[in-house]
């Protein structure tokens, strides 16, 4: 095994290209005067900015252009990748359909085949919606007759989708286009004549092209509407919308036997909300009635307060099975009686430990269930009248990433990955009584050995005590001398458990660049229920911090790597994370990769569905919360660390780590503003306003032209930035490539 040391071709001089700093913008909070020179840099389509843009990515070229691994890296990358993978198929009408993407094709098709044995056929690929892969499928749902698929585009990886109508039998696109959708889900009635969908009203300025451009504008009045196969948009029946309460978002799903229409009522990204139902066979004239009459839907609100999370799991008639938060952090499943609203009760209370992620009612009165125990998943079988524990169905330790079945059918198929297995999906057969678990399909990829590496799970201490489990993954047996790069990955927010995936790339970093991958699971996230999730937000965001800094402690201590090896990532509230840590620990970090992170915490909930984030961040507004935000702002807490040591060789040393912030031109969730801002702030602080700055480690920008905030990027986009920004990192700390 031969091996390429790094470069030594030196960095280019690094001229930061000036920003201009408009002084007189300075904002009160609560008294205490905060300025904020760069607010121009959010009007996005404005000249200047998008002169800033341009010369930024004339700096981070340059850079890039000095990593010699970068080529190496996107053709060990497009080689992984070059694989077919499959996702699960779930079952309409006794047909099959699922995505599956033969290896490098830019996204993966929609497939149909008429019976398990049958002939798959390609339904729809979205490749060929754009020349250039940049419009995506984000949504799909399939008629129970299997008669029609409705499925939304995204353009550029906006939030924003379009849906549209095909005939599944013979792929003739219908002319209805609906416009306008965001934070939506198809809810097709059980007569296949139509489908509920959400959206937000048309802004004034509307030309017809919801994805043209970004819009940062915030998203309020979201609306309910049921669409009628065949007809106009304008023709569709506003079944919601609560004007009193611009800030409610709204979710619309059908129940299985068809009888209801549920509604999701949530505020923000809170695990949270309200639960309504409608009858729909109560309705005398039907639904496209409604339009004639004026009329909304007559739902009627079983939970109307913002207290815990309701999700409807099944129904027998009136009495409603729901997973929900309620008096249980790590969740239960309850039963009520919806004409006795009364009427709770437990049906499969919380577990003592372990979280309850998922339940799946399947083959008619049963439920398969997925647990989650120190972040590795438990899967059983349970009664769904009684909740009693029925079978346990053995696992690897890995990730269920999606368990596909209905109560009409006598099958369920299970996804499941895990860091060293890149995909399995299982067909379990519950006609026998007992599942009978079977490999349906197994995702290969050539020139991987699993058995080169091995994934271990760690505890270590946080600041305060608390301990944190963490992944570590690596090739085996190699020797703790503290000699290796080392890349750490966290999240912790929103309640979101980081669970094993497989991952192309870290394997192209552990096989090629000797490192080790390791995913923390700090406080903020799911993987202990509520109360883990909340001992992360708010007033103890902190603690995020503190847990991943005390990784990067731990994997130093341990042997792992040293602290010019150790490279943090971590994307959106990552982004936050990785950005909050730098600052406030600059000298335990190697390299730096932020990913479209939030970078302003006093204004990001004035741009499109920011204001939803308050629940884990507070808001500025509020004089308490301005108090916690203003602490760990990354945009308003970058410090010169050298002026907090001696004079001499030690503060010579004492700088930044090499800093990538990586972007999004049409990022319209945490808009690209965010990251603008922080660069060209951390260049001022750290290098241009500084005569000979010890800052000599470069801090730049990659900004993805017609991309958003990570979803819907093609195949070839996801290996470029991923060659791109470990070639940085590697480059940064000094890592050879291994043949």
């Amino acid at each position: 095994m031969g091996s390429l040391a790094a470069t030594d071709e030196p960095l280019p001089p690094l001229r930061y290209p000036p920003a201009r700093r408009d002084s007189d913008i300075v904002d009160d909070y609560h008294g205490v005067l905060v300025p904020d020179p760069y607010r121009w840099m959010e009007d996005l389509e404005s000249d200047d900015v998008k002169e800033f843009v341009r010369a930024q990515a004339a700096v981070s070229d340059a850079v890039l252009a000095t990593c010699d691994h970068r080529g190496r890296l996107r053709g060990q990358l497009t080689a992984l990748l070059d694989h077919p993978r499959h996702r699960a198929p779930f079952k309409r009408a006794g047909s099959y359909f699922y995505f599956h993407n033969p290896g490098l094709l830019p996204h993966a098709a929609l497939y149909v085949q008429h019976g398990l044995g049958g002939e798959p056929q390609v339904l729809l690929d979205p490749t060929a919606l754009s020349d250039d892969a940049t419009v995506s499928l984000s949504m799909v749902g399939v008629s129970d007759d299997a008669e029609h698929l409705a499925y939304g585009t995204s353009a550029s990886g906006s939030d924003w989708v379009t849906i549209r109508v095909m005939r599944v039998r013979d792929r003739r696109l219908l002319p209805d286009t609906l416009s306008w959708v965001k934070f939506s889900r198809v809810a097709w009635t059980r007569d296949g004549e139509g489908f509920f969908y959400s959206r937000f009203p048309a802004p004034k300025d509307d030309d017809g092209a919801s994805d043209s451009g970004i819009r940062t504008d915030v998203n309020l009045n979201h609306e309910v509407y049921y669409h009628l196969l065949g007809t106009d948009q304008s023709d569709d029946v506003l079944c919601w919308n609560d004007p009193e309460h611009p800030k409610y978002i709204y979710t619309p799903e059908v129940t299985e036997d068809g009888k209801y229409v549920l509604l999701s009522v949530a505020e923000t990204s809170e695990p949270v909300n309200k639960l309504y139902y409608c009858d729909l066979s109560a309705l005398p004239h039907g639904l496209p009635a409604l339009n004639r009459t004026h009329e909304m839907l007559p739902f009627v609100k079983l939970v109307d307060e913002f207290e815990a999370y309701y999700g409807v799991i099944a129904n027998d008639g009136i009495r409603f099975t729901i997973l929900t938060n309620k008096d249980a952090p790590r969740y239960k499943l309850s039963r009520v009686d919806v004409d006795d609203p009364r009427s709770w009760a437990d049906v499969l209370p919380e577990d003592d430990k372990a979280v309850l992620e998922s339940a799946c009612a399947v083959h008619g009165d049963k439920l398969l269930v997925n647990y989650l125990s120190d972040v590795k998943y438990v899967l059983q079988m349970r009664s769904l009248a009684t909740g009693e524990l029925l079978h346990d169905i053995p696992i690897d330790i890995g990730s269920i990433n999606w368990v596909s079945g209905r109560r009409t059918d006598s099958e369920v198929f299970v996804e499941f990955a895990s860091f060293l297995t890149p995909g399995i999906i299982y067909r379990c057969d519950l006609s026998s009584g007992a599942p009978e678990m079977s490999i349906y399909r197994e995702i290969s990829v050539p020139g991987f050995d699993r058995t080169e590496f091995e994934a271990k799970q760690v505890f270590y201490p946080s600041k305060d005590g608390t301990k944190i489990p963490m992944f570590v993954v690596s090739r085996k047996s190699i020797v703790l001398d503290g000699s290796h790069p080392a890349l750490l990955f966290g999240y912790g927010g929103f309640g979101m458990s980081v669970t094993p995936q497989f991952s192309a790339a870290r394997v192209v970093l552990m096989r090629n660049l000797g490192f080790v991958a390791c995913v923390a699971n700090i406080r903020g996230g799911g993987e202990y229920g509520e109360a883990w999730h909340k001992a992360g937000s708010l007033a103890n965001k902190q603690n995020c911090f503190d847990d991943f800094v005390a990784a990067g402690e731990f994997l130093l201590a341990a042997g792992y790597t040293s602290p010019t090896r150790l490279c943090v990532e971590g994307g959106s509230n990552g982004g936050l994370l990785v950005a909050a840590c730098i600052n406030q620990r600059p000298d335990l970090f190697g390299c730096a990769l932020a990913h479209v992170g939030v970078m302003d915490m006093l204004r990001f909930h004035k741009f499109t569905i920011g204001r939803a984030w308050t629940c884990d961040f507070g808001c500025s507004e509020n004089e308490e919360e301005f108090q916690w935000l203003i602490k760990y702002s990354p945009l308003h807490n970058v410090r010169r660390p050298w002026e907090k040591c001696a004079a001499g060789e030690h503060r010579r040393r004492q700088q930044y780590p090499p800093t990538m912030l990586l972007t999004a031109d049409h990022d319209d969730r945490v808009v690209p503003s965010h990251t603008l801002k922080f660069l060209a702030t951390m260049q001022h602080v750290l290098c241009t306003s500084v005569e000979h700055s010890p800052q000599t480690n470069p801090i730049v920008a990659r900004i993805d032209r017609k991309s958003g905030h990570g979803c819907g990027r093609s195949t070839q986009k996801i290996i470029d930035e991923a060659a791109d920004r470990y070639a940085f990192a590697a480059k940064m700390m000094g890592v050879s490539w291994i043949d």
